[in-house]
C-alpha cells in the first residue's frame, strides 16, 4: 500500500490541475488547490482519503452556507450606517452575529468528533494548521494581485 501512495498524490495533483486548466469559476480552482494542500499536508493515506473527504467536504458546505449567507444579510445591514441603528437593533444585530460565530464554532467541533473516527488525532491538529496555510498563502497570493496557478 506504500508504494502506491506516491503515485496516489500524483493522481490527485494530476485531477486537480485538470480541474485548473478548464474553463472554470475561482471557487473550483481554489477548491481543487485546496484538495491536494490538504491531502498532502496531512499525508492522508487512500483509505483515510476516502473517508476523511466526504465529512470535510460536508463541513465546508455547511461553513460556507452561514458565512455567506448568514453572516452577509447582517454584514449588509452594518453597511447602511450602523450610526444610525437604534440600541435594539444593534443590540439584535449583535446577538445574530454571535449567533452565527456559535454555530461556526459548533459544525468545527463536530468536524473534530466525526474525524476522530477516520484520522489518528494529531492529523487532525495538522488539518487546523494546513487550513489557516493555504488560506495565508491564498490571501498573499490575492494581496499581490497573483493570478491562481494555472496548468500550462
Amino acid at each position: 500500500m506504500k508504494k502506491y501512495f506516491p503515485l496516489l498524490l500524483v493522481v490527485l495533483f494530476l485531477q486537480s490541475f485538470e480541474v485548473l486548466s478548464q474553463p472554470s469559476g475561482k471557487k473550483e480552482r481554489v477548491k481543487a488547490l485546496k484538495t491536494a494542500f490538504i491531502t498532502s499536508e496531512l499525508g492522508l493515506t487512500p483509505t483515510e482519503a476516502e473517508k476523511f473527504w466526504p465529512i470535510y467536504n460536508a463541513f465546508e458546505e455547511k461553513q460556507f452556507e452561514l458565512r455567506h449567507e448568514k453572516m452577509r444579510s447582517y454584514l449588509n445591514r452594518m453597511n447602511n450606517d450602523v450610526d444610525q441603528m437604534s440600541e435594539k437593533e444593534a443590540t439584535l444585530l449583535l446577538s445574530q452575529m454571535e449567533s452565527v460565530e456559535d454555530e461556526l464554532y459548533q459544525i468545527r467541533k463536530k468536524l473534530i468528533q466525526d474525524l476522530r473516527n477516520v484520522l489518528p488525532v494529531h492529523k487532525i491538529i495538522k488539518l487546523r494548521k494546513a487550513e489557516e496555510d493555504f488560506n495565508r498563502d491564498l490571501l498573499r497570493q490575492m494581496r499581490e494581485n497573483r493570478p491562481l496557478p494555472k496548468r500550462n
